[in-house]
């Protein structure tokens, strides 16, 4: 079999994560633009389809880069300005704007995420703790993981930091922490190609036969047992299903995700800012009450809504809007950490050499 690593050799960007980004980010922008659709049958079966497995691919890929975390000086730093810094600026700007044009009245806090702030807030969580997981066997890690995950939805964590997705996600993560190289080439071989493919329509099928007979709030992983409205056996076993069938789909997403180069690569380094741009878009259209008319709810609105939601994503991923908000994603803050000697290239501080996941990687959604 062809080894199709998904390590970084060198500095050189695997185009599968790339790809894979990219290929969800347009996954995540359509899905937020269908919210309003949902009064189609076939559109809440597409929504909740969507749903069961955009955020899970971009936690997982996130769990594979967080695997060298150690709480270096250097990995610290990466923390704050790339995960810490724009969860402080777009939870605070997305606050604010529904405050200016929705006449909302929130306050700021920054321990309460809203809307799609609450990834950043959970990447930063899982990252301090992946030191934590990576000690364990991988076995005992993702049961630890799960068994977590069932005691945060049958209780109420409360909305700090969101946390009831921070747990409940949380299998994902360290299922990414704990795959190997070889774990990738087997999702991409050419077995679990061919059953990607009934495992995927068949998800389509049950997503249509449940509406009405199951809510989509399951899938967000957003809410406990009791605001379910369900009690601890029929909640556990939904929330072992969900993300049993999640899993199921993430690894039929993957294992369709291109291995090559393609003409969309390049956009997949400009999903941290598709993500957060997209929520400003999407919620304008709802409190500005566009889809209100007739139109969109027809087949071709439909269609159209679809297709201005993977433009918007492939626009917002692009090199020009990267460089705009560099600053914001990406900023210097050289003044704000202690000063320490300069490492000799190609040799970390502690005297070791990078193991290729700890060179500069985009990492999921975000770094």
């Amino acid at each position: 079999m062809t080894r199709g690593v998904p390590a970084v050799q060198g500095t050189a960007r695997d185009p599968f994560f790339d790809n894979a980004k990219l290929l969800a980010i347009v996954l995540v922008v359509v899905g937020h633009a269908w919210q309003p659709l949902k009064d189609s049958h076939a559109m809440w079966a597409a929504y909740l389809f969507v749903y069961m497995f955009h955020m899970p691919v971009f936690i997982l890929i996130s769990g594979y880069f967080s695997r060298s975390f150690a709480f270096r000086p250097n990995q610290v730093k990466r923390l704050i300005t790339g995960v810490a810094v724009p969860y402080a600026v777009f939870e605070t700007a997305y606050t604010l704007y529904g405050n200016a044009v929705d006449g909302r009245s929130n306050d700021l806090s920054l321990l309460s995420p809203w809307y799609l702030t609450w990834f950043l807030a959970a990447l930063f969580v899982w990252r301090l703790t992946a030191p934590l997981w990576r000690v364990l066997r991988a076995d005992v890690a993702v049961g630890l993981a799960v068994v977590i995950a069932l005691v945060g939805a049958a209780g109420e964590p409360g909305p700090v930091l969101n946390l009831d997705r921070v747990l409940q996600f949380l299998p994902f993560f360290v299922i990414g922490l704990v795959m190997r190289p070889e774990h990738w080439d087997l999702l991409r071989s050419r077995p679990v190609r061919i059953a990607a493919v009934p495992a995927m329509a068949g998800a389509a099928a049950m997503a249509y036969w449940v509406k009405g007979r199951m809510t989509a709030e399951w899938v967000f992983h957003s809410r406990g047992w009791s605001e379910l409205h369900v009690a601890w056996p029929v909640g556990a076993a939904m929330t072992l299903a969900m993300t049993a069938c999640s899993l199921v789909l993430v690894a039929a997403f993957l294992a369709w995700v291109p291995r090559r180069d393609t003409w969309f690569t390049p956009l997949g380094a400009g999903t941290l800012c598709a993500y957060l741009l997209h929520g400003f878009f999407i919620r304008t259209a709802a409190w500005e009450n566009w889809f209100d008319a007739a139109f969109w709810h027809t087949p071709l609105g439909q269609v159209v809504v679809t297709a201005l939601g993977v433009g918007l994503a492939l626009a917002l991923t692009s090199a020009p809007v990267r460089r705009l908000l560099r600053p914001v994603m990406e900023p210097r803050l050289e003044w704000a950490f202690r000063n320490r000697e300069p490492a000799v290239a190609g040799v970390l501080p502690s005297g070791r050499p990078p193991v290729p996941e700890e060179r500069r990687h985009a990492e999921s959604v975000a770094s």
